[in-house]
């Protein structure tokens, strides 16, 4: 009788050691908050949060990196409320972006975005988030080969960005400029980097007077002189997944891709009869988007599905920019009345979100890296 007693109590106890290991195995602590690993804890799902004692991270007219197409505040936008929101997962605590913390966690590495005019955007954001957590720290500022390079000389950190707007190459011949889907020769100024983040898909719609990237299309040995967009996208994509299977090393270098920046130059995805973000003060309330989410989100999932978690990491920002109709330029680029903006973001504004979210999955990463290797 005793001894099975016995036996029982030692079965319990195996059991909740296992059950506490479990749990232990599922989550992942960054700066001393737990982010739940499962599906209930989606960073990228939740809503924006009024907070009228929010200040963004850095100031832009303290900032020398920003471009004059997203300085807004020095463009002349009168509203600042859209600089008052933060993002709120719905399941699970943010931590704040700490840049001291960042820029030890990386003292050494190499960070490159890569990409179009949204990885500018987002580039700029990280750097002004930097600068001003060391705002005394020695920095240069140089472009060279086509990369441009913020680094700080007291944590030999460089944040690089390597503009190319369709990943795969554009070459120029007899015939003029052919956009070549197989191919990625450029590829390799992205080697040897620690962390990559990938974007595309603006310049993949551009038709008529905006087509200016490319004169054919290239698909194997045929050419074309146009092809259905979205189909041209998802071979551009695959192209770039095989690349990063055939050239990263997941001990080596983080790998993400960006997914799609949404634009809002048509009011009724948003169940307004006319109009596009000019005149929007205000992000949409809750965590849907009426029209859904774009097509190409459809062929980035699909190719991300190919992919192993441990080469590539999703930033899924598409759904929650959706939602901020209200972050554009609009008017407020260097155009001032004569554009209209709704494509690239405001800074400080909804790319310093993305950059936050960033953080989050490196030290999440690091962390767990830093447990492996001790």
């Amino acid at each position: 009788m005793g001894y099975n007693i016995v036996l029982a109590i030692v079965i319990i106890l195996v059991y909740q050691c296992n059950a506490k290991l479990h749990h232990n195995n599922n989550s992942k602590t960054i700066k001393g908050k737990q982010l739940d690993s499962n599906s209930s804890c989606n960073i990228f799902d939740g809503s924006w949060v009024y907070d009228d004692d929010y200040s963004p991270i850095y100031d832009a007219s303290a900032c020398p990196f920003i471009s004059d197409e997203f300085d807004c505040q020095k463009n002349g936008r009168p509203d600042q409320a859209y600089l008052k929101y933060k993002w709120k997962p719905t399941n699970c605590p943010l931590p704040s972006f700490d840049g001291k913390d960042f820029l030890t966690r990386f003292r050494g590495k190499k960070i490159m975005f890569v990409g179009d005019s949204l990885s500018l955007d987002q580039w700029q954001s990280l750097t002004c988030m930097l600068h001003a957590s060391v705002p005394q720290s020695d920095y240069t500022f140089t472009n060279k080969g086509g990369i441009a390079t913020f680094f700080i000389q007291g944590y030999n950190i460089s944040v690089m960005l390597y503009r190319t707007p369709y990943l795969v190459d554009v070459v120029s011949d007899k015939m003029g400029r052919i956009l070549k889907l197989d191919s990625i020769e450029d590829g390799n100024a992205w080697k040897d980097m620690d962390v990559l983040i990938f974007n595309s898909w603006h310049w993949w719609v551009h038709v008529g007077s905006q087509q200016s990237g490319w004169d054919y299309i290239q698909k194997g040995k045929k050419i074309y002189k146009d092809m259905d967009r979205l189909k041209a996208f998802k071979y551009g994509m695959i192209t770039w997944s095989n690349w990063v299977k055939n050239n990263t090393n997941s001990q080596k270098t983080q790998v993400f891709f960006q997914n799609i920046s949404p634009t809002h130059y048509r009011a009724n995805e948003w169940n307004i009869s006319s109009g596009t973000c000019k005149g929007e003060t205000t992000p949409i309330s809750g965590s849907i988007y009426p029209a859904g989410l774009p097509a190409p989100t459809q062929v980035v999932y699909q190719v991300m599905r190919g992919l192993s978690s441990s080469k590539v990491t999703l930033l899924d920002i598409t759904s929650l920019s959706q939602l901020r109709k209200d972050g554009h330029p609009s008017i407020y680029g260097p155009d001032g009345d004569h554009g209209n903006d709704c494509s690239h973001w405001c800074l400080p504004g909804v790319p310093d979100s993305w950059n936050q979210l960033l953080y989050v999955l490196l030290t999440q990463s690091h962390d767990r890296h830093h447990v492996i290797s001790n």
